[in-house]
């Protein structure tokens, strides 16, 4: 288990030029210019909205690895069922849709213990976001039988999916199974809009995972989803 030179010119010496040109009258002078602020982009903004270990005390904040992601993009995975391609990216820290921007975080309990996968993405316009949200709900109840997803190499099967309530209020939440060397783990999924953004929450225990002998049920952690839904609504 993806960025001036300053001229400075003298104005003693740019008046005594423009005295010369005119015969010495005065000339008026032209208006002063404000620089224009400088925009934020889209990527800038998510930046300063994803959490960090000071937002989580207790927890690891860090940007996942590269190495391990099951895919670097959206377009790398394929589904046995189309309808269930957003379940499959929800669950894999891969933007819904097409963003103008986003940015994945790891908030880790522990050793031993889930972490969650933090998934931020903006959208222009703002009905976008709103409308994968939807399409990530109606989604649920159409992969209940499970599914299979592949990327390159990377092949997971999940045996179920269930809608269940989420931490947060107006969240689409869901759990899956899936099955590793005759173990079944319980996966969390949960995603949250704030006006263009789209915050999507992802529970696992990789320890339990990669052990292979004890079953798991990564339940979403209530302290990340808070933590990121308040930041994001400042």
């Amino acid at each position: 288990m993806k960025r001036a030179t300053l001229a400075l010119v003298s104005t003693l010496a740019l008046t005594s030029a423009l005295t010369a040109c005119s015969g010495g009258e005065d000339q008026p002078s032209a208006a002063p210019t404000t620089p224009k602020a400088k925009q934020i982009t889209p990527a800038q903004r998510l930046e300063k909205a994803i959490v960090t270990k000071d937002d989580l005390p207790g927890y690891n904040v860090s940007e996942p690895e590269a190495q391990y992601a099951f895919a670097k993009s959206a377009d790398e995975v394929t589904v046995d069922k189309s309808g269930c391609a957003p379940l499959a990216h929800a669950m894999n820290q891969l933007p819904l849709g097409e963003p103008q921007a986003d940015i994945t975080r790891s908030a880790g309990a522990g050793y031993g213990k889930e972490s969650t996968y933090i998934t931020l993405a903006s959208y222009e316009p703002a009905a976008e976001a709103e409308s994968l949200l939807a399409g990530l709900a109606k989604a649920v109840p159409e992969c209940g039988g499970g599914f299979t997803a592949k990327a390159g190499k990377n092949t997971t099967a999940y045996d179920s999916v269930t809608a269940e309530k989420g931490t947060a209020s107006g969240a689409v939440a869901f759990r899956s199974t899936m099955t590793f060397r005759g173990v079944t783990h319980t996966l969390h999924t949960e995603a949250v809009r704030d006006g263009d953004v789209l915050a999507v929450y992802f529970s696992v225990n990789g320890f339990a995972i990669a052990d292979s002998k004890r079953p798991s049920d990564a339940k979403m952690s209530a302290n990340v989803v808070k933590a990121q839904n308040s930041k994001l609504a400042k």
